[in-house]
């Protein structure tokens, strides 16, 4: 799954597109066109077993443990490995998972999972209710350090009414929690019971051999080169097609894009700066491309411990004084449409198209600065105050083309209304250790945020998730956080959905981000692997049913 740019409400940073390199050929391949329809509609032929698949990704894992993860080059890998109770369809409604069905309290405060009696861990192990209490516990307990303590907070108890029923009462009623907790991965009991929680964030399970339920076991790990995945043949939807999944590390993306131009990788999602290049290969009958939005955005967020980020019309005036649909534009071939808001058009019941925006003003971005105190003093360009340039360095990671142009475009235009910003290029796991808890090692960066089913947005701008949670760049507003607080208790979905709105008109007033772009997922692959789907939330969406053509 893009697993966690996953469906659920687990939101992750956006490292880069992944791209999959296939030991199958990719010479003489068949077209498509830009479609979500499955490739094999009209085809009787029977899918086979084998073949190799090689997944290249420009980001290395951090670790694979669903409750500390934080990024989507170890969260896509746990989607393979791991499953939730419960996991969304096409149209983001909830479906079953490793529950084969539930049960809701009139009150809505009670959920009786009933678990799918089938199911094996990955080391032959049944899989039972214990598990998921166990698992649920983690994040519940005091000496717990992950960031998805919110989701889990509202959780008054959890217990096995019997080997395959597990029953969660909540403390409130808790909208999201089918979208959200029912979804996070579940950990074999058996295996990590005796771990400290205070030491779970290090466990060699994370790293040497983490054990799941999902389609695909984990094999070995070579750090920086690649993870290798084999097919879980007792999997308990059946045994995946292929036979082996690696994830090779390339951390530049023109490279790999060389190696699918070579006929050595077979399937990659497509930046917006490649897609000329992509639909050449599609003309040349060299690859299929599908195209799908995506359930994120692209933003530049601003690190308020540094004083020079704390007034709020300084933050509208760095937003003012960028021209996004130029930026779409030029660097991503008009591949994106600007976003004011942390909310998703594609989540329309909770969607705020008339929050407060900030265009490009240049005039208006000057005005702000000096209101708020700016002035070039001294004649050499660069705005100062009180003996202190407004001068910053803005962070990206390496092997996102998109991004790194963005901190050139960015950097001329700021340069316009006399703000210094110095780009930093950095790998990605030092870029995520960097921008993230406790560390908040930067002043500015360009991330994305791959957001979940739910448009809940406390979990990365409530002030409650400063300290160990994803609000990096330390963004408060007591009125909003109470705004946050209530609406995940509103059942209610119309009048959720107004409260979300009120929510995102104060967040886009405050900018703690330059909100950029949403993006649109392309993903590029060989002909042979097919019934490839996609999913604007899920990476690698049923990977169990692809297979390779031989």
């Amino acid at each position: 799954m893009r697993a966690f740019r996953k469906w659920h409400r687990i939101i992750v940073f956006i490292f880069i597109v992944a791209l999959v390199l296939s030991g199958c050929s990719q010479k003489n391949a068949t077209t498509d066109t830009y479609k979500q329809t499955d490739e094999t509609s009209g085809n009787t032929e029977k899918p086979k077993d084998g073949g190799n698949l090689i997944i290249g990704t420009s980001g290395s894992p951090t670790l694979f443990n669903p409750y500390y993860s934080e990024d989507t080059a170890s969260s896509d890998i746990e989607g393979m490995i791991f499953n939730g109770l419960v996991t969304v369809d096409e149209n983001l409604n909830p479906v079953g998972d490793l529950a084969k069905n539930w049960d809701i309290s009139d009150d809505g405060l009670t959920y009786t999972f009933h678990l799918k009696d089938n199911v094996k861990w990955q080391d032959g192990q049944p899989f039972t209710a214990d598990d998921v209490v166990f698992s649920y516990s983690i994040p519940m307990n005091k000496d717990y350090t992950g960031p998805r303590a919110s989701d889990f907070e509202k959780i008054k108890e959890v217990k096995a009414l019997d080997e395959h029923t597990v029953q969660v009462t909540l403390k409130q009623p808790f909208a999201p929690f089918l979208t959200s907790t029912a979804g996070y991965g579940i950990l074999p009991k058996h295996l990590l019971q005796d771990v400290p929680i205070k030491e779970l964030d290090k466990a060699s399970f994370n790293t040497k051999q983490p054990i799941g339920t999902g389609p695909y076991k984990f094999v070995e790990w070579k750090d920086g080169q690649y993870v290798k995945l084999e097919a879980n043949k007792d999997y308990y939807e059946g045994r995946p097609h292929i036979d082996t999944v690696t994830i090779k590390f390339i951390p530049d993306a023109n490279a790999i894009l060389t190696q699918f131009q070579a006929g050595d990788i077979d399937y990659m999602a497509l930046q917006s700066t490649d897609l000329a290049t992509g639909e050449q290969l599609v003309k040349q009958g060299k690859a299929k491309i599908k195209t799908t939005p995506s359930l994120s955005y692209t933003f530049i967020g601003y690190n308020q411990l540094n004083p020079l980020f704390k007034d709020k019309k300084v933050r509208q005036a760095l937003t003012h004084a960028l021209d996004r649909e130029k930026i779409i534009q030029a660097v991503m071939n008009g591949d994106g449409k600007i976003a004011n808001t942390p909310g998703s058009p594609l989540e329309k019941w909770a969607y705020n198209p008339d929050v407060p925006t900030f265009d490009y003003d240049v005039d208006k971005a000057k005005k702000l600065l000096a209101e708020a105190g700016w002035k070039d003093t001294d004649g050499d360009g660069i705005l100062d105050k009180k003996g202190k340039k407004f001068s910053f360095v803005i962070k990206t990671n390496q092997g996102n083309k998109v991004r790194e142009q963005i901190a050139q475009v960015v950097q001329q235009m700021w340069k316009e209304v006399g703000i210094e910003a110095k780009p930093k290029i950095q790998e990605w796991s030092s870029f995520i250790k960097d921008v993230t808890a406790p560390t908040w090692n930067f002043d500015a960066c360009i991330l994305g945020w791959a957001l979940g089913v739910d448009p809940d947005p406390s979990d990365i701008f409530s002030s409650k998730e400063i300290a160990q949670g994803l609000n990096f760049v330390h963004y408060k507003n007591p009125e909003l956080d109470k705004l946050m607080a209530e609406n995940t208790k509103i059942t209610d979905r119309e009048q959720r959905g107004e409260m979300i709105k009120e929510i995102q008109a104060g967040i886009a007033e405050d900018q703690p981000y330059t909100f950029l772009y949403y993006d649109n997922d392309h993903i590029m692959y060989n002909p042979k692997l097919q019934n490839v789907q996609q999913h604007p939330s899920i990476a690698y969406y049923k990977i169990k049913d692809w297979w390779i053509k031989q």
